[in-house]
Parts: structure tokens; C-alpha cells; sequence
């Protein structure tokens, strides 16, 4: 695990722009107004506007205006919304660099709770593995304090643009329900995931 925690804006310089471009090259298909952007990466409407407008100064980001729900000119800068332009030269290097930047973001959150409690198992599922209609995103199985890890889960938050799920189960409890082939828990282990700790195998 690396000794530094890695920082999306020592990278990108900002924050804001940083978690505004994961958005955008992580959901193509999508379209954001500015209001929910905000809502989305926790962060400040003139930070997201000034930010905003850098991207699409250097072509990542097109501005569009839903002019159906137009009914005045007033109404024009709420109707704004925005969305990645995939044909930008630098937009498949920088889905992939993202991609890179999840799996540091992922260490790092694996390493605190490592040092917060005893862990026996930890596996990232659901939407990080594009699973949706799995019922948690992330297992872990030990002992750890809620309070510390509901910090270190609202910090990871802070970096990537959704809340997440998560699940943690004492281990006589995960052995148990394992054991009768838990309906929730076999949707769990039974589908796609990627398990970061595991000192349940040999169990």
C-alpha cells in the first residue's frame, strides 16, 4: 500500500475540476446541469461554473440548452447542461487514466480501514464492478468501529462522484450466513467482484 494517499488534485491542480472530469469521462452518455453537478461533487456553484468553463475551453465539455422547456430568456441559464464531447483527442486517455485513479482511490480506502480495524474480508462489488442490481457495493467482514468507518467511507466519497453502498458483518455472522446459503449474501459472493482482503478461505 503506498505510504502517501494519492490526491486527484495534485494531480489536476483543482478538486473541482479534477472530480468534474471522472464525471464526465466515466458517464459519456449522460447530460448535467450545472445545479446537479454540484449536488453531484460536492462542491461550490462558482467553483463548478469557472471550472466548467476551462473544460470546455480546451474541448472536453460541450454546453447544450434544452430549448423545448424554454418558456423566457430568463429560464436559459437553468436549461444549460453539458455534456463530455467523446471525440476530444485526449478523451479515451483520460477514461483510462480514471479507470488507473479508481484502483488508487480504492487502495487507499482499503489501507485505512486496514489500520482502523481487523478485517477479514473485503471485496468491492456492485457498481464498481457494473453491477448495479447487486444490493451493496462494498462487503467487509471484521470488527471496526462504525464512527471511524463511516469517516474514512464519507472521505472516499469525497473523491469519487456517487455514494456508495456498504455492507460489514462480524465474522461468526458472515460464517453463519454463508453456511445457509444466505440469499443476500450468496448475491454477493456468487457474482462479479474484486476481492481486496480474504482471510476467509481457508474457513
Amino acid at each position: 500500500m503506498p505510504k502517501n494517499p494519492f490526491k486527484l488534485e495534485q494531480m489536476f491542480g483543482s478538486k473541482t475540476r479534477a472530480r468534474l472530469m471522472g464525471l464526465f469521462v466515466q458517464h459519456p452518455q449522460e447530460a448535467f446541469f450545472v445545479r446537479e453537478l454540484t449536488r453531484r461533487i460536492d462542491a461550490q456553484l462558482n467553483s463548478v461554473r469557472r471550472e466548467l468553463k476551462n473544460l470546455m475551453e480546451i474541448g472536453l465539455i460541450s454546453e447544450k440548452v434544452d430549448n423545448s422547456k424554454i418558456k423566457s430568456r430568463a429560464l436559459v441559464d437553468k436549461k444549460k447542461y453539458y455534456t463530455v464531447n467523446t471525440d476530444f483527442i485526449l478523451f479515451e486517455d483520460l477514461r483510462s487514466l480514471f479507470k488507473k485513479v479508481q484502483i488508487l482511490l480504492k487502495q487507499n480506502l482499503v489501507h485505512e480501514i486496514e489500520e482502523k480495524g481487523k478485517i477479514e474480508y473485503f471485496a468491492f462489488t456492485g457498481r464498481f464492478v457494473d453491477e448495479p442490481d447487486i444490493p451493496t457495493d462494498i462487503l467487509i467482514v471484521g470488527t471496526i468501529d462504525p464512527a471511524d468507518l463511516s469517516k474514512v467511507i464519507q472521505k472516499f466519497e469525497a473523491e469519487i462522484p456517487y455514494e456508495i453502498n456498504y455492507t460489514v458483518m462480524p465474522k461468526d455472522e458472515f460464517l453463519d450466513r454463508r453456511q445457509v446459503a444466505d440469499k443476500f449474501l450468496v448475491s454477493i459472493l456468487g457474482n462479479e467482484k474484486v476481492v481486496m482482503i480474504d482471510h476467509m478461505s481457508k474457513v
